[in-house]
């Protein structure tokens, strides 16, 4: 599975219970090997496999948790 490294702002998290709540939602959906949401830098960086995932859907899980997500690299 190629995978590529996508780094998005995450804005809206609280605790470390936010950000292991997002890296446990990205890292079921298909095509994610691995998310690292770090709190005070608010981002998170996702190994992406752009085949199955897209960066969107990346974003639009992120905001269905209730935190804003923007992408900042691809």
């Amino acid at each position: 599975m190629p995978t590529s490294t996508h780094v998005f702002r995450v804005d809206g998290m609280h605790c470390a219970s936010c950000s292991l709540l997002i890296d446990d939602t990205l890292e079921d959906l298909p095509g994610v090997s691995q998310s690292q949401t770090a709190l005070k830098a608010r981002r998170s960086t996702v190994q992406l496999d752009v085949t199955r995932t897209d960066p969107q859907q990346v974003i639009d899980t992120i905001t269905g948790l209730g935190y804003t997500a923007v992408a900042l690299e691809c």
